[in-house]
């Protein structure tokens, strides 16, 4: 077995190729020696590039299908309107810390999604934002909460970011990360640990709170806006403190950089089922008032064939016999229509009349297993610039803004790695990667052996 080295993965959620290797790299003095001594690039995240499931798929090396999990929420045996939350239970294979563990290491993992209800870990564990307060067990082992309290302070698991009031969301931003920091530096140095692993979440609420101030390219930026700084200062501020946590490492620590997904401003909202009820496969008994939730409307479903959920991405469900209560659709004619409908939405064309670029996938297309409940169709409106809203009762299927609250970006293909070891110097930007590729090079710096079923390739660095 190689000789064993320690490993601090630093999770940027929604980090970009374009923010942080290029319009903000100068501002992050800190993270540009790491690109210049080590290797970095694009990472390719998971379908959806969504943070439930990406930050999973990065910990087990297996792809959504293989894991059961297609989103933050799941569809409940092909119920209609009744659906649950993916938590820790939902992610039934073993992570990299229960990889380690099982060989003898220890790890350190804050704020990794779903993490909730907490597992136990040969290590410390810290829940991330899913948990429901801090009144909750959101450590493990449980008396790791009463320190924290005691030498951090009161933790903070999220901050609300759907709001116009972008003062507010600074202030409990820059509290929130502190915190989070504050604990990472405490437990790097207080606790026995060969693997550690964070994630701060709170660039992803920055990019959903500020895009619009920040990307000139944005329809609804104006110039010289008082917010417009504002992503550039809070990448500076992650700077800062990685390079605290450099001060503490040393030369047998590597240190990986990564994102679960990239981001991209956002140009519009299609409300799914509005979409589908324009095209004849949604019906209504009664029309339902403006953004109420598609559960709660009164749908006739002897005569709808397909419905769909919002998010970054659409879900489409089809309502077929024998498989849903009230289905319709026969099994032999799943297939024609599947490909019906998957063409209509692909004509959807934007509020301007123009043509949308947008994809549809089947999932057995996209996933080499399909566990738990997938939907029939995924799809991403206008190649992911258009975001997808499940609410209904709308005169139109556009929307100019998000259904669930203010919301600047959408999501994007790529987010990002860098990978620095302080005994080499490489200074190279290697081709694109996959988000599956991280747990297997992980595995393969501490001479593990790498399950056969893990689907990522080695990073060579």
């Amino acid at each position: 077995m190689k000789s064993r080295r320690r490993v601090v993965v630093v999770g940027l959620d929604c980090a970009t190729p374009k923010t942080l290797f290029e319009d903000f790299i100068e501002d992050c003095p800190n993270i540009k020696k790491l690109m210049s001594s080590g290797a970095y690039g694009k990472l390719r995240s998971t379908d959806p590039p969504v943070t439930i499931p990406a930050w999973m798929v990065m910990a087990t090396g297996k792809n959504p299908g293989k894991l059961g999990v297609y989103g933050f929420r799941q569809r409940k045996k092909h119920s209609y309107t009744n659906y649950y939350l993916n938590t820790s239970y939902s992610i039934k294979e073993p992570t990299i810390w229960d990889i380690l563990g099982v060989n003898g290491l220890k790890s350190c993992v804050l704020g990794t999604p779903p993490s909730f209800p907490v597992k136990p870990i040969n290590g410390y564990m810290i829940c991330g934002f899913i948990a429901p307060d801090i009144s909750s067990e959101y450590t493990y082992p449980s008396e790791l909460k009463q320190e924290i309290k005691e030498n951090i302070g009161d933790y903070i698991l999220d901050i609300k970011f759907r709001t116009d009031d972008k003062d507010l969301i600074l202030k409990d931003l820059y509290k929130m990360t502190e915190i989070h920091f504050k604990t990472v530096k405490y437990l790097i140095k207080t606790k026995e640990w060969n693997y550690f692993q964070f994630v701060i979440i709170g660039l992803d609420r920055v990019h959903h709170s500020f895009w619009k101030y920040y990307d000139k390219n944005h329809h609804k930026y104006v110039p010289g806006n008082k917010y417009e700084s504002e992503m550039k200062k809070f990448y500076q501020y992650l700077d800062y403190e990685i390079g605290e946590i450099l001060e503490l490492l040393d030369e047998n620590t590597i240190i990986m950089i990564v994102s679960d997904h990239g981001a991209k401003a956002m140009k519009g909202c299609i409300s799914v089922n509005m979409a589908l009820e324009k095209m004849g496969f949604l019906k209504f008994k009664t029309k339902p008032k403006p953004g109420t939730k598609i559960r709660d409307a009164d749908i006739d479903w002897q005569n709808t064939y397909v419905w769909g959920w919002g998010g970054y991405e659409a879900r489409i469900f089809f309502n077929i016999k024998d498989r849903e209560k009230k289905g319709i659709i026969k099994k032999e004619d799943y297939d024609n229509l599947r490909e019906k409908v998957a063409e209509e939405l692909k004509k959807i064309r934007d509020d301007k009349g123009n043509q949308m670029n947008t994809k549809v996938f089947k999932p057995e297309k996209l996933y080499t297993t399909l566990n738990g409940d997938p939907p029939d169709l995924l799809v991403y409106f206008d190649d992911l610039n258009w975001r997808s809203a499940g609410t209904v009762g709308y005169s139109s299927m556009y929307l100019d803004e998000n259904d669930t609250g203010p919301d600047d970006a959408v999501h994007d293909y790529h987010g990002i790695f860098i990978i620095y070891d302080p005994k080499k110097k490489i200074g190279m930007q290697l081709e694109t990667k996959n988000l599956l590729d991280i747990a297997p090079t992980i595995l393969n710096i501490f001479g593990i052996d790498i399950p056969e079923d893990m689907e990522g390739k080695i990073i060579k660095f």
